[in-house]
This record gives structure tokens, C-alpha cells and sequence, in this order.
């Protein structure tokens, strides 16, 4: 198979893969989604030749670092807003959540918001993309058992985190106002 024949296999077969990667990554317009993942695939045209075997992970680095790009941009462009005093805060407006913002499982997603951004995404990397160990490594750019080791202390960092929402709700819940007094 031709080096732009991998390319185009590897196109129609991960389009959507690394769409919803970056969809679930980027919390904002459907353009700035669209404009990532046109980028991925842009380097890997440009790269179409070192393509591995099964692209799908090598796809998933490129998207982190076109990811990592893209919110710095992001970051530079808020900042500008700020000061030319065009942005929301600015006027002192605020978003209203919606009413069904408490959805179901939201505390594991506040769970893993405490972690670091590289714990999340090595959990982000196994359960949202399924990957496996091995592919882990590809993505992140390291070896087995770095990443083997990174993924297990993530798992247990998110665990503590579990736990100790578990200790917080439940104090809260047997807090009855009565200072432990039934009555």
C-alpha cells in the first residue's frame, strides 16, 4: 500500500475517532473542533510517510499537541478580550447554569477535575479512547511501563479523590443541625 493510500485508510477509518477526542477535549465551538482535527490531519498528510502500522494512537499525540496549540491561542485571545474590555466580565454579565446542570455521575467528573491535567488525560486516554497500554505509550510519546506506572497512579490519585468526596458527602448527610442530638 502506497504511503497516500495509508493516509487516506487511516483518514476514513479515524475521522471520527479523533473528532470526538478533541470534541471531548476542546469545550467550545463546532468550528474550533473542526479547525483541530483539520490540523491532525494536516500534519499527518504533511508526515504520511512515518504513519505506524496502527495510527490511531500516533493520531491521538498529534491531536495533544495541536490540542495544547490551540488552547494557548485560545488563552492569548481571552486575555486580549480582557483588556480591550470586550469580554463578558468586562460588563458584568454572568452565565446563568442551566437547570439540569447537576447531571448524573457529575461527581465523578468533579472528582477527576481535581487531578492534574496529565492524570485526567491518561484516564481521558483509556477510558474515553479505550486505549491500551501500549497505544497509551504511543500516544504520550513514552514507554510501557512509564506508562503503565502514570496510568495506575492516576487510577489511585482519582480513587483518594472518590473517597474523600464519599467522607465529604457523608459527614454532610449525617449533619442532621441537631449537633448529633436526635432530639
Amino acid at each position: 500500500m502506497s504511503t497516500d493510500d495509508a493516509f487516506a485508510e487511516a483518514y476514513r477509518a479515524h475521522y471520527w475517532a479523533v473528532s470526538r477526542f478533541v470534541a471531548r477535549r476542546l469545550d467550545g465551538q463546532a468550528h474550533e473542533v473542526e479547525e483541530v482535527v483539520a490540523e491532525v490531519f494536516s500534519i499527518a498528510w504533511r508526515r504520511r510517510t512515518e504513519l505506524p502500522e496502527s495510527p490511531l494512537p500516533w493520531l491521538y499525540g498529534v491531536a495533544r499537541n495541536c490540542l495544547a496549540n490551540t488552547v494557548r491561542g485560545l488563552g492569548r485571545y481571552r486575555r486580549l478580550l480582557n483588556r480591550l474590555g470586550n469580554h463578558e466580565a468586562a460588563h458584568r454579565r454572568q452565565t446563568v447554569e442551566s437547570p439540569d446542570a447537576e447531571r448524573p455521575g457529575s461527581w465523578v467528573h468533579e472528582a477527576l477535575a481535581r487531578l492534574s491535567p496529565a492524570d485526567q488525560e491518561v484516564l481521558r486516554l483509556t477510558a474515553w479512547e479505550e486505549l491500551t497500554v501500549e497505544e497509551l505509550a504511543v500516544t504520550l510519546g513514552c514507554g510501557h511501563s512509564a506508562a503503565a506506572m502514570r496510568l495506575h497512579r492516576a487510577r489511585r490519585r482519582l480513587r483518594a479523590e472518590i473517597d474523600r468526596t464519599r467522607t465529604t458527602v457523608s459527614a454532610r448527610a449525617g449533619d442532621d443541625g441537631n449537633g448529633g442530638r436526635n432530639g
